[in-house]
């Protein structure tokens, strides 16, 4: 089955709380984007971030020009339903991170649980190519950590600790903020996550 294919199953037969991932709040990624004090018109895009809850809520807190990519259609479609009329004040992109062809630059890219599919060597580096050439400033990534969990979705993943980040992104950019937090997911089950803030490099 194709990693596209994978994503339209799971997001035309799961629930949002049937899935590990769905955060009612995702005060995190809130918090660490708000700790750049960017301007509330600043480029924002979301990886992966199709049916999350965080556009909801950066759109609550003001901001205004938002991007969410997400491989699945299904996954964007059900946030459009979701958002109503306040979906059209957002850029939708339907797209593997691998294919994306970024049309324009943005100030912040947030990325909570996408980097950490990427397995083999030449999809990481695609991946920050991708992020490159956006010219972004601003990073915001989440992945599982060494004790989180090895698979998800019924995908393998690759874990990160702090130090791994920080040699994968180095030296285009540098981590000025980074921590491990337990997800509780909707099954209260615990997943340990790497949390890494980071700055492009001048």
């Amino acid at each position: 089955m194709s990693t596209k294919k994978h994503w339209e199953t799971i997001y035309t037969t799961k629930a949002p709380q049937e899935v590990s991932w769905t955060e009612e709040i995702p005060q995190t990624s809130i918090d660490l984007i708000a700790k750049f004090k960017l301007p509330k018109f600043a480029k924002i895009v979301d990886i992966g971030g199709g049916d999350s809850l965080l556009v909801d809520h950066l759109l609550a807190l003001g901001y205004t020009n938002i991007t969410i990519l997400d491989i699945s259609h299904s996954a964007i479609e059900r946030a459009k339903k979701r958002l109503g009329e306040k979906s059209l004040q957002v850029k939708w992109i339907v797209s593997n991170i691998l294919d994306f062809t970024p049309p324009e630059s943005y100030d912040l890219w947030h990325d909570r649980a996408v980097f950490h599919f990427l397995t083999r060597k030449e999809d990481i580096e695609t991946y920050k190519a991708r992020l490159t050439q956006t010219e972004t400033s601003h990073v915001v990534l989440g992945t599982f950590s060494k004790k989180g969990p090895l698979k998800c979705s019924g995908l393998p993943i690759t874990q990160y600790s702090i130090e791994d980040i920080n040699t994968t992104f180095s030296p285009q950019f540098q981590i000025i903020e980074a921590f491990n937090q337990d997800h509780i997911t909707p099954f209260d089950t615990a997943q340990n996550f790497t949390f890494a803030r980071m700055t492009k490099k001048k």
